[in-house]
């Protein structure tokens, strides 16, 4: 059974910085994709980031968000900083995505992990 656990979550100021981390169990995921979504109240799920054979971001989070992850470890990780209000949202770890295909086709999701920016 995969099962997929964040922790980082939090309450942060607007400037802040919250990093996220997503530990994958039950099998290895070194070749597929790996990424974080999110979803505000009232929104759609969003795409965040992405690792795989590339990192891909969304324009939004671009030069203040970084994703890493280590096979290894079997962990993916969400560095969040100069977060905005408008990154208040529930983060959710995904996996199983194609390798090629870092935004779509994820197969296993986390419970998700509430980020919250105070302005």
């Amino acid at each position: 059974q995969v099962q997929l656990v964040e922790s980082g979550g939090g309450l942060v100021q607007a400037g802040g910085s919250l990093r996220l981390s997503c530990v994958a169990s039950g099998r290895t995921f070194s070749g597929f994709a790996m990424g974080w979504f999110r979803q505000a109240p009232g929104k759609e799920r969003e795409f965040v980031a992405g690792i795989g054979a590339l990192t891909v971001y969304q324009d939004s989070v671009k030069g203040r968000f970084t994703i890493s992850r280590d096979n290894v470890k079997r962990t993916v990780d969400l560095q969040m900083n100069s977060l905005k209000p408008e990154d208040t949202a529930v983060y959710y770890c995904a996996a199983g995505a194609d390798f090629y295909n870092i935004k779509h086709g994820y197969l296993y999701w986390g419970q998700g992990t509430q980020v919250t920016v105070s302005s």
